[in-house]
């Protein structure tokens, strides 16, 4: 492996990370870093919103005020590099508390198609694909 695709692979990795961070933190502006301005993300199979990055933004920011904490883990990281494009699919685990004693979890990988910017690397596409879901209706039971 050469040293432009090591480089790569570590800014890759680094951009799931601030994605997982932005999103725990509700940072919305560290999450608009992630992805170029015209990226479409889609995440519907979890009951989210689907659109392009504003619209996303504006939902998401309002339905992750249900919950008080959240915490991604992104492993599994499969990188196809193709010169300034690159695809993209990770795990990742997610537990979601509601309130203290009411959680859920939930899986499935994110699915990322990347381009390199004069910035970096960024998201043109993110379609999350969720797998499972454990404890979702307790969580939110009166």
């Amino acid at each position: 492996m050469d040293a432009r695709t090591l480089a790569d692979r570590l800014e890759i990795t680094d951009l799931l990370t601030r994605y997982a961070t932005a999103v725990d933190s509700k940072d919305w502006a560290l999450y608009r870093t992630v992805f170029t301005a015209d990226a479409q993300i889609d995440y519907t199979t979890a009951g989210g919103p689907t659109g392009d990055l504003e619209t996303v933004v504006s939902l998401l920011s309002q339905q992750l005020e249900l919950f008080t904490r959240t915490q991604h883990f992104i492993s599994n990281i499969a990188v196809e590099l193709d010169g300034d494009a690159a695809k993209v699919r990770a795990m990742f685990f997610n537990p979601m508390i509601v309130t203290p004693g009411k959680q859920f979890t939930c899986g499935g990988w994110y699915n990322h198609d990347l381009v390199r910017t004069p910035d970096g690397w960024r998201s043109a596409r993110l379609y999350e694909e969720s797998a499972w879901f454990d404890g979702i209706e307790a969580a939110f039971a009166p």
